[in-house]
């Protein structure tokens, strides 16, 4: 599983707007040591800030606009995996793909899909995970990194990173200070997946 010129590990990242963590695994997979390169970012919305970031570091983009599918999310999947195809695409990273996916795409990566989720799993899946965290009086806050699989936020832990919880803090200061370590955790953790010392638990 590895780009037979360089060696590395084929990703794409799909994205749905600014893209700030794309951008961290776009940094680093240009290491000279990293065992993957993104090779695509993908979007399902055609006017997604991450798209031109991207692009600015060389990285090739796609869009598969939802809005031309209506409600046929099957689809929209079947034309993001003909994109992902043409790409030789080997290893897929969510990074802000504000999609709810079908078990269409997410069989056809098992195993080779990665999400990260701005809380501790199992704690908190889905949306204002901050607020959830602070209204519950919780210590620590974080971030997770797992595999996708058809629940919600549910698949195998691949890695953590835990934040804690200042006594004045608001969701959008706490969700800032989590995004720090959500750039530090995905590329670290893809990178040990890519090179398979990744134990899925």
């Amino acid at each position: 599983m590895a780009n037979a010129r360089t060696g590395r590990v084929r990703v794409a990242v799909l994205i749905s707007g600014a893209g700030s963590n794309m951008a961290a695994l776009i940094d680093a997979g240009l290491q000279a040591d990293a065992p993957f390169e993104v090779v695509l970012v993908l979007s399902n919305k055609p006017e997604a800030g991450g798209l031109a970031t991207a692009e600015a570091k060389g990285v090739p983009t796609a869009v598969v606009d939802h809005a031309a599918f209506g409600k046929d999310r099957l689809a929209h999947e079947q034309a993001v995996q003909t994109v992902l195809d043409a790409h030789r695409i080997e290893v897929v990273a969510l990074a802000g793909y504000m999609r709810l996916l079908t078990p269409f795409l997410v069989g056809r990566w098992a195993g080779r899909m990665l999400n990260i989720h701005p809380s501790l799993l199992p704690r908190y899946p889905g949306l204002d995970t901050h607020a959830r965290a602070l209204a519950a009086g919780d210590a620590e806050a974080g971030c997770t990194v797992h595999l996708v699989t058809d629940g919600v936020d549910d698949g195998p832990v691949l890695g953590q990173a835990a934040v804690p919880v200042q006594p004045d803090d608001t969701p959008a200061a706490l969700a800032q200070r989590v995004l720090v370590a959500e750039h530090v955790l995905y590329p670290r953790v893809l990178g040990d997946f890519c090179r398979g010392r990744v134990r899925r638990s």
